[in-house]
């Protein structure tokens, strides 16, 4: 394999040449538009379609983006990461958070052991102490069933698990597999973990710590807070506790938990969705039949993005046409758009995803780039949206891609007749509507009232957000960016940017502080 910069690759020149080379106005008005919108599409797992005719490309344009694909070695290098190669340079390890869900290659020995047998051993753990919560096996001091799981965890310990908790509460409740409500406490803000306390029974509460390192300062912050929490309320602590860690953290062997669930360095915290990160918490909120049809929805996706015709590969699509939007359009942002409340969180976990994978400005090999990587990720579920940042979306200076994703039926049955159309049909309607106005426009006298168009859209649409539907969009998330990261070569899957921020905070906290920086230590009374 060769890892060169995009600004080598020959594909890319003539991708550069082809700028503007499609007006997106004409191209979706009338009998052409609906000739796209059959043309371009591709089927994704989980009965998810991605659709792309509102995109600013053509037949040439796919043709050159299969030609950069081809020559940037995308299905090479992704089948040397799920066969175990050491893809993290930055920190030399392996990428095997696709190894959670499914064997997409030869068999990953690493440390001396067999990885998906460690990781499918460790989600059988869990799922064991799960079930024994429901049916009453493992129970609080007083021999009383837990009713609500608190999971402990900050960045990829929180963002993924509670996303995807939002996304399948509703739909479990309609379908009898909600068994426990889930809380979260992240934030080292005080006022986080006291409100979380003080709206649930801590007496029946199951409290799941996630740190790989057992030393994350405020993971283990939060826990001191809430086993203070639980003495006071005269409770033992060591009784309301699990973990998730690795195998060598101070909390795996430890007496204060009930169980240890084991992770390890080779999946980064936010790709560990999938892992007993996400499989803990999810298995005892919904049960693990659902987590393991959330992991069957993400593994089949992973197989889809083994395919190097990009036509029929969505997630290496999406990525070609990012890149393409990012580095020759020189559009700066992407916002994500789910017309569903259920994804209300989905935004802010493909924010961490993408941005703390491709934020980067060096390559795999520590050498300045010299052109622009991952775009500032942002986004609120419709319609809320369309009536806070849209304005700028339709008539701002900046063209921002979207990124919608619409389900045909919701999730729980409920539904309501206003002037002669549901809510359902409301909500598709106007995720529709918004396709086709940020494409066309609106011409209008008034330059108050003009609407460029020219605004590039993808949606992927569904029939319903199911376990199977929420781990394919996961994966085809994941897999886009990390397509993007080989294209750029960058390293997608280090974090240095997160570091100097917790060396300069352990300072203050230490009193070694000079200059500015006491200066705004003192002004916050540290």
């Amino acid at each position: 394999m060769n890892w060169n910069n995009l600004d080598t690759i020959s594909a890319f020149a003539k991708l550069s040449e082809l700028k503007g080379h499609v007006n997106l106005q004409e191209a979706m008005s009338g009998e052409n538009g609906a000739e796209r919108v059959a043309k371009y599409s591709v089927p994704m797992a989980g009965g998810l379609t991605y659709h792309y005719a509102a995109k600013q490309v053509d037949e040439e344009i796919l043709d050159t983006l299969q030609a950069l694909a081809d020559e940037t070695e995308l299905t090479q290098k992704y089948e040397a990461l799920y066969n175990g190669a050491v893809i993290n340079t930055g920190e030399k390890r392996l990428v095997l958070h696709q190894l959670t869900r499914g064997q997409l290659g030869n068999a990953v020995i690493a440390d001396g052991v067999d990885k998906r047998a460690f990781y499918v051993g460790e989600q059988k753990k869990a799922a064991e102490f799960a079930q024994k919560v429901h049916a009453g096996e493992i129970t609080n001091e007083n021999g009383e069933k837990f009713t609500t799981v608190v999971q402990i965890g900050i960045g990829g310990s929180d963002l993924g698990p509670r996303a995807m908790y939002i996304a399948l509460e509703n739909w479990a409740k309609a379908t009898g597999n909600f068994k426990m409500e889930a809380r979260f406490i992240s934030n080292v803000d005080p006022d986080d973990a006291a409100s979380v306390l003080k709206s649930i029974d801590c007496a029946h509460a199951l409290f799941v710590l996630v740190s790989k390192s057992g030393t994350t300062l405020e993971t283990l912050t939060n826990e001191s807070f809430v086993k203070d929490a639980l003495k006071n309320a005269g409770l033992d602590p060591s009784k309301h506790m699990v973990a998730v860690t690795s195998e060598t953290s101070p909390l795996a062997k430890s007496a204060d938990y009930l169980a240890a669930f084991f992770m390890d360095d080779y999946i980064g915290g936010r790709y560990s969705s999938t892992s007993c990160v996400g499989g803990a918490i999810l298995s005892l909120a919904f049960g693990p039949e659902v987590f393991e049809r959330f992991l069957n929805g993400a593994a089949k996706a992973d197989k889809t993005a083994k395919n190097s015709d990009v036509r029929k590969n969505p997630a290496m699509l999406d990525a070609l046409i990012g890149v393409y939007e990012r580095n020759v359009q020189g559009y700066p942002a992407t916002a994500v758009l789910p017309y569903s409340q259920a994804l209300s969180r989905f935004p802010a976990h493909l924010q961490q995803l993408d941005m703390e994978s491709n934020g980067k400005s060096v390559n795999r090999f520590g050498e300045p780039v010299k052109y622009v990587t991952g775009p500032v990720i942002f986004g609120e579920p419709g319609t809320n949206g369309q009536h806070s940042f849209y304005q700028l979306l339709h008539q701002g200076t900046d063209i921002v891609p979207l990124q919608f994703v619409g389900f045909k039926k919701n999730q729980t049955g409920m539904d309501v007749q206003i002037q002669g159309t549901s809510s359902q049909q409301k909500l598709c309607a106007n995720v529709t509507a918004q396709i086709m106005a940020f494409a066309c426009g609106k011409d209008d006298e008034n330059p108050n009232k003009n609407f460029a168009g020219g605004r590039p859209s993808s949606i992927i649409i569904g029939d319903q957000l199911t376990p199977e539907a929420l781990g394919a969009l996961l994966s085809h998330f994941e897999n886009k960016v990390m397509f993007q990261g080989f294209v750029w070569n960058l390293n997608s899957f280090d974090q240095e940017g997160v570091q100097l921020g917790k060396v300069l905070a352990k300072r203050v906290l230490a009193h070694e502080t000079d200059g500015a920086l006491r200066a705004f230590s003192d002004l916050l009374e540290i």
